[in-house]
Protein backbone atom coordinates (compact mmCIF):
# COMPACT_ATOMS: atom_id res chain seq x y z
CA UNK A 1 0.00 0.00 0.00
CA UNK A 2 1.65 3.36 -1.17
CA UNK A 3 2.19 5.69 1.96
CA UNK A 4 0.71 9.78 1.13
CA UNK A 5 2.67 10.42 4.19
CA UNK A 6 6.47 9.17 5.91
CA UNK A 7 6.74 10.81 8.85
CA UNK A 8 9.85 10.06 10.50
CA UNK A 9 11.96 10.97 13.82
CA UNK A 10 9.31 13.80 14.21
CA UNK A 11 9.90 16.22 17.23
CA UNK A 12 8.11 19.42 18.57
CA UNK A 13 7.99 20.76 21.86
CA UNK A 14 6.42 24.51 23.11
CA UNK A 15 7.55 26.45 25.45
CA UNK A 16 6.43 26.31 28.92
CA UNK A 17 6.01 30.23 29.68
CA UNK A 18 4.04 29.43 33.14
CA UNK A 19 7.68 28.36 34.44
CA UNK A 20 9.62 30.56 32.77
CA UNK A 21 12.85 32.18 34.84
CA UNK A 22 13.20 35.83 35.12
CA UNK A 23 15.98 35.41 33.61
CA UNK A 24 16.33 33.40 30.08
CA UNK A 25 14.43 31.50 27.91
CA UNK A 26 11.22 29.49 29.30
CA UNK A 27 11.70 25.59 29.88
CA UNK A 28 10.30 23.32 26.65
CA UNK A 29 8.07 20.76 26.63
CA UNK A 30 8.25 17.98 24.46
CA UNK A 31 4.72 17.39 23.08
CA UNK A 32 5.70 14.77 20.17
CA UNK A 33 8.20 12.96 20.71
CA UNK A 34 10.10 10.94 17.82
CA UNK A 35 7.05 9.92 15.94
CA UNK A 36 7.73 7.65 12.73
CA UNK A 37 4.92 6.13 10.93
CA UNK A 38 3.03 6.25 7.36
CA UNK A 39 -0.24 7.09 6.38
CA UNK A 40 -1.44 5.04 3.52
CA UNK A 41 -2.83 7.12 0.50
CA UNK A 42 -6.57 6.72 -0.31
CA UNK A 43 -7.31 5.47 3.33
CA UNK A 44 -8.98 7.01 6.37
CA UNK A 45 -6.70 7.09 9.20
CA UNK A 46 -8.03 7.30 12.94
CA UNK A 47 -5.75 9.44 14.96
CA UNK A 48 -6.61 9.02 18.66
CA UNK A 49 -5.72 9.63 22.23
CA UNK A 50 -6.90 11.57 25.44
CA UNK A 51 -6.21 15.13 26.11
CA UNK A 52 -2.83 16.14 25.89
CA UNK A 53 -1.53 13.02 23.76
CA UNK A 54 -0.38 15.28 21.05
CA UNK A 55 -2.83 14.39 18.75
CA UNK A 56 -4.25 17.64 17.35
CA UNK A 57 -1.02 19.23 17.44
CA UNK A 58 0.42 16.47 14.74
CA UNK A 59 -2.39 16.70 12.86
CA UNK A 60 -1.36 20.61 12.76
CA UNK A 61 1.99 19.65 11.55
CA UNK A 62 0.31 17.47 8.85
CA UNK A 63 -0.90 20.59 6.99
CA UNK A 64 2.07 22.68 8.18
CA UNK A 65 0.02 24.94 10.21
CA UNK A 66 3.21 24.32 12.94
CA UNK A 67 6.30 23.69 11.90
CA UNK A 68 8.18 20.60 13.60
CA UNK A 69 11.47 20.90 15.55
CA UNK A 70 12.76 18.24 13.73
CA UNK A 71 12.45 14.70 11.79
CA UNK A 72 10.77 14.19 7.91
CA UNK A 73 7.19 15.06 7.37
CA UNK A 74 7.26 13.54 4.12
CA UNK A 75 4.45 14.08 1.47
CA UNK A 76 4.59 12.08 -1.82
CA UNK A 77 8.35 11.78 -1.30
CA UNK A 78 9.10 15.82 -0.63
CA UNK A 79 10.00 16.52 3.10
CA UNK A 80 7.45 19.37 3.57
CA UNK A 81 9.09 19.98 7.13
CA UNK A 82 12.06 22.44 5.50
CA UNK A 83 10.06 24.41 3.17
CA UNK A 84 9.60 27.92 4.03
CA UNK A 85 6.27 29.81 3.45
CA UNK A 86 7.03 30.24 -0.77
CA UNK A 87 7.69 26.93 -1.49
CA UNK A 88 4.82 25.52 0.62
CA UNK A 89 2.00 27.58 -0.92
CA UNK A 90 1.23 25.26 -4.02
CA UNK A 91 1.19 22.41 -1.79
CA UNK A 92 -1.64 23.84 0.49
CA UNK A 93 -4.06 23.26 -2.10
CA UNK A 94 -3.59 19.60 -1.56
CA UNK A 95 -3.45 20.17 2.43
CA UNK A 96 -6.86 20.85 3.44
CA UNK A 97 -8.34 20.94 7.00
CA UNK A 98 -11.91 20.42 8.20
CA UNK A 99 -12.30 22.43 11.30
CA UNK A 100 -13.87 21.30 14.80
CA UNK A 101 -16.28 24.55 15.17
CA UNK A 102 -17.46 25.42 11.85
CA UNK A 103 -18.12 28.49 13.26
CA UNK A 104 -15.40 29.74 13.76
CA UNK A 105 -13.83 29.04 10.78
CA UNK A 106 -16.21 30.72 8.43
CA UNK A 107 -16.52 34.24 8.36
CA UNK A 108 -20.36 35.59 9.61
CA UNK A 109 -20.10 38.51 7.07
CA UNK A 110 -19.83 36.29 4.00
CA UNK A 111 -22.33 34.70 2.25
CA UNK A 112 -21.84 30.38 1.96
CA UNK A 113 -20.70 30.79 -1.50
CA UNK A 114 -17.83 33.31 -0.51
CA UNK A 115 -16.96 31.29 1.40
CA UNK A 116 -16.61 28.25 -0.37
CA UNK A 117 -15.37 30.20 -3.59
CA UNK A 118 -12.41 32.20 -1.47
CA UNK A 119 -9.97 29.26 -1.82
CA UNK A 120 -10.53 28.36 -5.17
CA UNK A 121 -9.80 32.19 -6.07
CA UNK A 122 -6.62 31.75 -3.85
CA UNK A 123 -5.03 29.17 -5.79
CA UNK A 124 -6.30 30.20 -9.29
CA UNK A 125 -9.36 27.70 -9.58
CA UNK A 126 -11.91 30.08 -10.54
CA UNK A 127 -14.39 31.14 -7.64
CA UNK A 128 -16.95 31.26 -8.92
CA UNK A 129 -20.64 31.14 -7.08
CA UNK A 130 -21.59 28.16 -9.79
CA UNK A 131 -18.28 26.16 -8.27
CA UNK A 132 -19.79 27.02 -5.06
CA UNK A 133 -23.15 25.76 -5.22
CA UNK A 134 -21.78 22.37 -7.09
CA UNK A 135 -19.54 22.05 -4.12
CA UNK A 136 -22.46 22.42 -1.97
CA UNK A 137 -24.27 20.01 -3.82
CA UNK A 138 -21.84 17.44 -3.60
CA UNK A 139 -22.17 17.82 0.55
CA UNK A 140 -25.91 17.18 0.11
CA UNK A 141 -26.97 21.15 0.53
CA UNK A 142 -29.39 22.65 -1.80
CA UNK A 143 -28.20 25.28 -4.43
CA UNK A 144 -30.31 27.87 -2.00
CA UNK A 145 -28.18 27.98 0.68
CA UNK A 146 -25.31 29.89 -1.86
CA UNK A 147 -27.27 32.59 -0.07
CA UNK A 148 -27.33 32.25 3.33
CA UNK A 149 -24.91 33.31 6.07
CA UNK A 150 -23.04 31.14 8.44
CA UNK A 151 -25.74 31.72 12.12
CA UNK A 152 -28.42 30.65 9.34
CA UNK A 153 -27.75 27.65 8.92
CA UNK A 154 -27.78 24.67 11.80
CA UNK A 155 -24.63 22.87 13.20
CA UNK A 156 -24.64 20.23 10.76
CA UNK A 157 -25.23 22.57 8.01
CA UNK A 158 -21.85 24.63 8.80
CA UNK A 159 -19.93 21.49 9.25
CA UNK A 160 -21.21 20.57 5.52
CA UNK A 161 -20.29 24.15 4.61
CA UNK A 162 -16.66 23.42 5.83
CA UNK A 163 -16.48 20.24 4.10
CA UNK A 164 -17.56 21.79 0.73
CA UNK A 165 -14.75 24.46 1.43
CA UNK A 166 -12.09 22.36 1.17
CA UNK A 167 -13.39 19.38 -0.89
CA UNK A 168 -13.66 22.35 -3.73
CA UNK A 169 -10.13 22.66 -3.63
CA UNK A 170 -10.02 18.65 -5.21
CA UNK A 171 -7.43 17.77 -2.31
CA UNK A 172 -5.33 15.13 -1.99
CA UNK A 173 -5.28 15.24 1.92
CA UNK A 174 -8.11 16.51 4.47
CA UNK A 175 -7.40 16.81 8.25
CA UNK A 176 -10.39 16.43 9.89
CA UNK A 177 -10.19 17.00 13.88
CA UNK A 178 -12.57 16.17 16.36
CA UNK A 179 -15.67 17.42 13.05
CA UNK A 180 -18.99 15.78 14.87
CA UNK A 181 -17.65 16.65 18.73
CA UNK A 182 -20.35 19.27 18.77
CA UNK A 183 -23.14 17.78 16.56
CA UNK A 184 -26.40 16.07 18.01
CA UNK A 185 -26.34 11.96 17.44
CA UNK A 186 -28.09 12.43 14.09
CA UNK A 187 -26.17 15.11 12.74
CA UNK A 188 -22.85 13.15 13.66
CA UNK A 189 -24.05 9.98 11.79
CA UNK A 190 -24.86 12.40 8.59
CA UNK A 191 -21.96 13.85 8.43
CA UNK A 192 -19.44 10.85 9.23
CA UNK A 193 -21.16 9.18 6.40
CA UNK A 194 -20.87 12.11 4.43
CA UNK A 195 -17.22 12.03 4.53
CA UNK A 196 -16.51 8.22 3.97
CA UNK A 197 -18.17 8.25 0.56
CA UNK A 198 -16.18 11.93 -0.68
CA UNK A 199 -13.61 10.05 0.58
CA UNK A 200 -14.15 6.78 -1.60
CA UNK A 201 -15.62 8.67 -4.30
CA UNK A 202 -12.59 11.13 -4.82
CA UNK A 203 -9.77 8.93 -3.35
CA UNK A 204 -8.52 10.66 -0.62
CA UNK A 205 -6.66 10.37 2.09
CA UNK A 206 -7.73 10.78 5.25
CA UNK A 207 -6.52 11.73 9.14
CA UNK A 208 -9.60 12.13 11.50
CA UNK A 209 -8.54 12.73 14.90
CA UNK A 210 -10.97 11.65 17.65
CA UNK A 211 -11.52 10.85 21.01
CA UNK A 212 -13.99 9.03 20.41
CA UNK A 213 -13.70 4.66 19.10
CA UNK A 214 -16.98 4.09 18.16
CA UNK A 215 -16.82 6.43 16.04
CA UNK A 216 -12.53 5.18 14.89
CA UNK A 217 -14.27 2.04 14.17
CA UNK A 218 -16.72 2.83 11.66
CA UNK A 219 -15.48 5.18 10.02
CA UNK A 220 -11.65 4.45 10.06
CA UNK A 221 -9.46 2.05 7.82
CA UNK A 222 -6.52 2.33 10.52
CA UNK A 223 -5.73 3.53 13.47
CA UNK A 224 -2.74 5.83 15.13
CA UNK A 225 -3.42 5.25 19.29
CA UNK A 226 -1.14 8.65 20.71
CA UNK A 227 0.01 8.68 24.34
CA UNK A 228 1.92 11.48 25.38
CA UNK A 229 3.48 12.45 22.43
CA UNK A 230 4.25 8.65 21.36
CA UNK A 231 2.40 6.39 19.13
CA UNK A 232 1.90 3.29 21.39
CA UNK A 233 -0.52 1.24 18.93
CA UNK A 234 -0.93 1.59 14.93
CA UNK A 235 -2.17 -0.89 12.65
CA UNK A 236 -5.61 -1.53 10.85
CA UNK A 237 -8.62 -0.68 13.06
CA UNK A 238 -9.80 -4.81 13.29
CA UNK A 239 -6.76 -6.01 14.34
CA UNK A 240 -5.90 -3.22 16.85
CA UNK A 241 -9.31 -3.15 18.59
CA UNK A 242 -9.21 -6.73 18.57
CA UNK A 243 -5.67 -7.33 19.73
CA UNK A 244 -4.11 -3.72 21.52
CA UNK A 245 -0.56 -3.93 22.67
CA UNK A 246 -0.68 -1.19 24.81
CA UNK A 247 -2.13 -0.48 28.10
CA UNK A 248 -3.00 2.85 27.15
CA UNK A 249 -5.33 1.37 24.12
CA UNK A 250 -6.39 -1.29 26.78
CA UNK A 251 -7.53 1.22 29.17
CA UNK A 252 -9.67 3.77 25.75
CA UNK A 253 -11.19 0.77 24.90
CA UNK A 254 -12.88 -0.33 28.43
CA UNK A 255 -13.78 3.33 29.60
CA UNK A 256 -15.49 3.99 25.87
CA UNK A 257 -18.48 1.59 25.30
CA UNK A 258 -18.14 0.77 21.86
CA UNK A 259 -21.52 0.25 20.45
CA UNK A 260 -24.44 0.58 21.61
CA UNK A 261 -23.60 2.58 17.69
CA UNK A 262 -24.42 -0.57 15.15
CA UNK A 263 -24.07 -0.49 11.31
CA UNK A 264 -27.58 0.28 10.79
CA UNK A 265 -27.04 3.64 13.44
CA UNK A 266 -23.89 4.71 11.09
CA UNK A 267 -25.60 4.02 7.97
CA UNK A 268 -29.14 5.52 8.38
Amino acid sequence: MTALFSIRDLHLSFPDRGNKPLFGPAPRIEVLKGLTLDIPEGRITGIVGESGSGKSTFGRVLVRLLDPDSGQVLFDGKDIATLDEEAILPLRRDLQMIFQDPMSSLNPRHRVWRLIAQPLKRYGRGGTKAQATEALARVGLPAAFADRYPHQLSGGQRQRVGIARAIALEPRFILADEIVSGLDVSSQAQVLMLLKQLAEEMGLTVAFISHDLSVIRHLCDNVVVLNHGEIVDAGPVAEVFENPQSEVTRKLLSAIPLPEMDDDWFND
